[in-house]
């Protein structure tokens, strides 16, 4: 690997115009502007297959077949529920995974039917992350119908578990247990969809699941027992005034509460789950400690003033672990994505960014990684009322195909 950044090094600054200027990826990228009706529909059509976190399989059957169907034999599935379609070079270049996440933040039975509001196409995880799938669809459709010949390989991936409790674990089979591991020199991720910017940075967390469990009982016979729910908020409001530095930035946040069975019933266990997350380790490792001993002081205060039974006991289980990093900012990956950037959209002001993508797992292990943005509007992440706005998609696409094929290079 390191023979072929040193490669990347010396050449694809001055070459990135030749890659972009080559008649095949001319022909390559009018065929990213002439495909957009087609994008919309597999944009509506993988949007309205549901992929909640660790349910994917339906989504990875979907995407297997489209790698099949654009042409590639060479596609299979891991353990892990990722798939893959590998795009062999013709020379010794790098081998530049291409990846984007399949997985939504919705729960099962989240109604994903896409609604059209104006311009704009509306559902559950619309651009967060089908807009980068279909993205990663059209690179492949352009190169396979220009009949690009590339030096290095591509490989485009479909990875699980991004999102929430996911934890990276699509990626982390990738380069902590997978053969194909060895393999990889360059990882791009696409997810969202910003075509102006670049994210090399990984900003880390940590999340938790939290429960508190006691004897429970009857809220007026049992009175007086220790409520786990008062445990829990005597922790949540240590935490709530609890200040952080703004430089390097962090921050907590509570997001999901459960538990209990009946309103006049103390309950015998509660929980929560709390994401921590910041640009330092070191300070994100010291919130962390705060936070667990917050929980421990919520419990000590209220065994202390509520004992008419047994004590009070809590769980604290380590739920995410997304670790931070940086590709610096004059490595070839990073000096690529923004010349194209600079030379496609022609954006001058091209901003490097920090963000927590399958591009963290890749950055902890110093193995060059970006993640960029399919292009589009999107508006709403994460939430129901999430919607893309077409317009101009090409252009991202475009910017994706350039930096893709820019990186591995022409023969």
């Amino acid at each position: 690997m390191t023979h072929l950044l040193l490669v990347l090094a010396a050449t694809l600054g001055s070459n990135v115009g030749e890659v972009l200027s080559a008649p095949e990826i001319v022909r390559a990228m009018e065929i990213v502007d002439q495909s957009k009706p087609w994008c919309i529909e597999e944009l509506i059509a993988l949007t309205e297959i549901p992929a909640p976190p660790f349910g994917e399989d339906e989504r990875a059957a979907a995407m297997m077949g489209r790698f099949r169907k654009l042409g590639l034999s060479q596609v299979w599935k891991d353990e892990e529920g990722n798939v893959y379609a590998e795009r062999p070079g013709i020379g010794d270049g790098p081998t530049l995974v291409l990846a984007a996440h399949m997985d939504t933040v919705f729960p099962s039975g989240t109604v994903t039917t896409v609604r059209r509001e104006g311009q704009r196409l509306a559902a559950p995880g619309v651009g967060d992350n089908s807009v980068g799938l279909v993205t990663l669809l059209t690179v492949l459709k352009a190169l396979q119908e220009a009949k690009v010949k590339t030096d290095g390989t591509l490989i485009f991936m479909g990875t699980v578990g991004e999102e929430g409790t996911g934890d990276l674990r699509g990626v982390k089979h990738l380069f902590l247990l997978s053969p194909l591991r060895e393999r990889v020199d360059l990882f791009v991720a696409l997810d969202g969809t910003d075509d102006k910017n670049v994210t090399n940075q990984a900003l880390g967390s940590r999340r938790y699941r939290v429960t508190y469990s006691g004897p429970g009982g009857h809220s007026w016979s049992a009175f007086g027992t220790p409520n786990p729910a008062f445990a829990m908020a005597r922790s949540l409001a240590k935490l709530a005034e609890l200040r952080l530095a703004r430089n390097p930035r962090q921050s907590y946040n509570v997001g999901v509460i459960g538990g209990g069975i009946s309103v006049n019933s103390i309950p015998s266990e509660v929980w929560m789950e709390i994401d921590l997350r910041g640009e330092s380790v070191e300070l994100l490792k010291k919130t962390e400690e705060t936070f667990l001993r917050y929980v421990d002081e919520g419990v000590e205060e209220e065994n202390r003033v509520r004992s008419l039974t047994g004590p009070l006991t809590v769980k604290k289980e380590l739920i995410g672990d997304r670790p931070s990093g940086e590709t610096p900012s004059d490595a070839p990956i990073v000096q690529t994505a923004v010349e194209v950037t600079r030379l496609i959209l022609g954006n001058s002001q091209v901003q490097l960014l920090r963000s927590s993508t399958d591009a963290n797992l890749p950055i902890s292990l110093g193995i060059p990684a970006i993640t960029i943005g399919g292009g589009g509007d999107g508006l709403g992440a994460h939430s129901i009322s999430e919607s893309f706005d077409p317009t101009d998609w090409e252009r991202g696409i475009r910017r994706v195909l350039g930096v893709a094929v820019a990186l591995v290079g022409l023969p």
